[in-house]
């Protein structure tokens, strides 16, 4: 009995000032300053999308987006989808997507859903080549009955970390070690050969043989999905790179990749390599839009210090200036030197402590609002080298009463090219969207998505992952549970959605009390601008598999429509 006291404890501790804050919110909440609006969305596309995992940025994310480009993103339903380790039905998934793909303008779909059952499945298991030959077949064969329905597919890498199936944390360690070092050889560095071989003679060789046969396998699959690329049976292919490191045994795979490419003669817009996994369906998405609407952006880079561009952050095999052009260039656009030129600007900011770059953070406050004072749309990715919220400019901007909806895009979550590609994407949809604008319904009916996802990200990316998940996996291990990554669905899994509830309401009944929330933003008509407010935002969110490494956000903006142009939206 005693084990539960702590949760009964604790509950009490949260539930009742909780309680307090939610009766003084009522009670303090101002009557809309405007007219409230109903968003009416419009729906001119329908996009197939068979997703890299069911974890929201892989499916959700994707959904939620393509509503800012007035497209309606399917989905396999959720009995077919993979959870957690049980993989996805793949027989049942390609039987849905033929039956569905005649009422699509477009097709995204990822190999390893398709073809293992999901991403974590995909890093443990081997597929036979009666499996592959199916697949490729099957994709011919798709092709073939729907040749006017373009085909995104999008492949993973394996990572440098070894399979679960390969046990043991020395044998692990030294596979990492072996792989590195080797990766480092096959770059041209110099490199400790008695070291290499050291490991490997310490690697049992059949581990160490299960490891390299992972990418060999991955190797030849992504060699034959390109040459479907080049008979035209796929419209484009993104080769992604799990979680990557500068050196390393998947960097040898990549640069044997570039080759097959070239001899090949396959071009960007055929084929295109990038760091990433989870937000290419997204990046896709938002480059197929862009040719829907021949809509090219131009964007303009801006950093929180000096040595961003060439910092490599956690994860990241090449330097955040590389990944950030990278992923410009997979949505269809190009880089440009000024912000006169360019459609948008995208401020990164990189921060680490280590490095004393907190004060830079000013800095970025600044620099949002002379864009703000100058009209320039501006996206931010908020970095963080230790996932902590001191380096992240999103708490300043707060404090200072920024407009946060008057953000084209915020992301902030994981890993670089992660938040990278989920910012270029939003940014590029709504820029994309708005020429097709004809009157002020249908631009409200834009805004309502935009406002939606970016604020989903900053209760994610910020408010969640930078403040309540430690405070949640330290509250399950105190109470004896160990392992966050694995949660018990019948006990600990429950108690973890509730913490979560009971913490990120906590943190809404409070920020959206913030100017920075309230602040009105501008929003362009065919026949002027007029300004919109945030009054409210309602939130649900849950833990979508029984582990606390991201959640799933369900929200609700409710809008209003100022009768004036705000005195106080001049001040920035």
């Amino acid at each position: 009995m005693n084990r539960f006291l702590p949760k009964r404890s604790l509950l009490i501790l949260i539930l009742v000032p909780c309680l307090a804050l939610l009766l003084w919110n009522l009670h303090q909440m101002q009557h809309p300053a405007g007219t409230p609006v109903s968003p009416q969305e419009t729906i001119s596309h329908h996009v197939i999308l068979i997703p890299l995992d069911g974890r929201p940025p892989c499916r959700q994310f994707v959904i939620d987006a393509g509503r800012i480009g007035g497209t309606e993103v399917l989905t396999p339903p959720h009995e077919l989808q993979d959870y957690y380790s049980q993989p996805g039905d793949t027989k049942a998934m390609k039987s849905w997507l033929s039956s569905e793909i005649g009422h699509a303008d477009a097709v995204i779909l990822s190999i390893d859903q398709l073809l293992y059952g999901g991403l974590l499945t995909a890093r443990e298991k081997q597929a036979s080549e009666e499996d592959v030959n199916e697949l490729l077949t099957y994709l011919q064969e798709l092709h073939e009955d729907h040749p006017d329905v373009p085909i995104y597919a999008f492949s993973i890498l394996p990572r440098l970390t070894p399979q679960d199936t390969i046990d043991g944390y020395n044998e692990r360690r030294d596979i990492m070690a072996y792989s590195r070092l080797v990766g480092r050889q096959a770059a041209g560095l110099s490199v400790d050969e008695e070291k290499i071989a050291s490991l490997k003679a310490k690697i049992p060789p059949a581990s160490l043989e299960r490891y390299l046969a992972h990418f060999r396998e991955n190797a030849a699959l992504n060699e034959r999905l390109m040459d479907l690329t080049h008979d035209g049976t796929l419209t484009r292919l993104v080769l992604g790179q799990d979680d990557g490191e500068e050196y390393g045994i998947p960097n040898i795979e990549k640069f044997a990749l570039q080759g097959y490419i070239k001899d090949l003669g396959l071009s960007e817009k055929q084929v295109f390599l990038t760091h990433g996994a989870d937000e290419i369906a997204l990046s896709l998405l938002a480059a197929w839009h862009n040719e829907q609407t021949g809509y090219i952006p131009k964007v303009f880079v801006q950093y929180n210090d000096a040595h961003a561009e060439d910092r490599v952050m956690p994860y990241m095999a090449v330097p955040t200036g590389i990944c950030t052009e990278e992923k410009i260039r997979l949505t269809g656009g190009e880089q440009v030197a000024s912000p006169e030129e360019a459609d948008f600007t995208l401020l990164v900011s990189t921060n680490d402590a280590d490095e004393n770059t907190l004060d830079s953070r000013a800095e970025c406050v600044q620099l949002l609002k002379e864009n703000i004072e100058k009209g320039q749309p501006t996206a931010l990715v908020d970095l963080s080298k230790h996932f902590t919220g001191e380096e992240t400019v999103l708490p300043q901007l707060i404090a200072s009463d920024f407009p946060l909806n008057r953000l084209l895009a915020y992301a902030g979550w994981n890993t670089t090219s992660n938040s990278l590609g989920t910012a270029i994407a939003q940014a590029c949809l709504y820029r994309s969207s708005l020429p097709a604008v004809t009157n002020e319904e249908e631009a409200i009916g834009l805004a309502a998505p935009q406002v939606r996802f970016l604020e989903n990200r900053i209760l994610e990316d910020y408010f969640y992952l930078k403040e309540d998940i430690d405070t949640i996996n330290s509250t399950l291990k105190k109470a004896g549970y160990v392992n966050t990554a694995d949660l018990d669905l019948e006990r600990n899994y429950r108690w973890a959605n509730l913490m979560l509830r009971t913490s990120m309401t906590r943190h809404l009944l409070v920020y959206r009390q913030t100017a920075a929330f309230r602040a009105p933003f501008p929003i362009d008509t065919p026949a002027g601008t007029i300004w919109l407010q945030l009054h409210d935002l309602q939130a649900d969110m849950s833990f979508p598999w029984p582990r606390t490494f991201e959640i799933y956000l369900e929200t609700t903006p409710f809008l209003e429509k100022l009768s004036s142009s705000p005195a106080q939206a001049q001040s920035y």
